[in-house]
């Protein structure tokens, strides 16, 4: 099955795949900061300056960054958090990253990836689409679940 465009409403960008993984694993791996570059498709995600092991709601997690050629790091805290279902965090800007599981069966699950940039008001909402991050943030999703899916192959 193919990376399905999820209608999320405005300001965000979401999609969905199913992977043959159960939902707890896929969990694990994206609620540790520490393995985002092993998640990423966009190619822009390096690796964790400072991470805790174990995340809760308002634990804080800093990331080396590169794109355009340009290397940063942002400090992301997270801001939802429900074990094995869903995981989000905001970045500095004020956007959302969001992964949400659903178990379809045990060894099956709907994975959806959501750039979520209603928070920033009219203004940077409209600084997202002129950019072309709102495109380049739906490509690198696609790619991200993608991957994701081709790791875990069917049976």
């Amino acid at each position: 099955m193919a990376v399905t465009v999820v209608d999320a409403g405005p300001g965000q960008v979401s999609r969905s795949v199913e992977v043959a993984a159960p939902a707890a694993e896929l969990f694990a791996l994206a609620a540790d900061p520490r393995r985002h570059r092993e998640l990423d498709g966009s190619g822009t995600v390096r690796d964790n300056a400072r991470a805790p092991a174990d995340i809760t709601v308002g634990s804080r997690f800093s990331t080396n960054m590169r794109m355009f050629g340009v290397p940063y790091r942002i400090t992301s805290t997270v801001t939802a958090l429900q074990p094995d279902e869903l995981v989000e965090w905001r970045h500095p800007a004020g956007h959302r990253w969001r992964w949400e599981f659903e178990a379809l069966s045990p060894g099956l699950t709907r994975v959806t990836e959501t750039f979520d940039y209603r928070n920033g008001g009219a203004l940077q909402r409209k600084f997202y689409e002129l950019t072309r991050a709102v495109k380049s943030n739906a490509a690198g999703i696609e790619a991200t679940l993608t991957g994701l899916r081709a790791r875990y192959p069917a049976n």
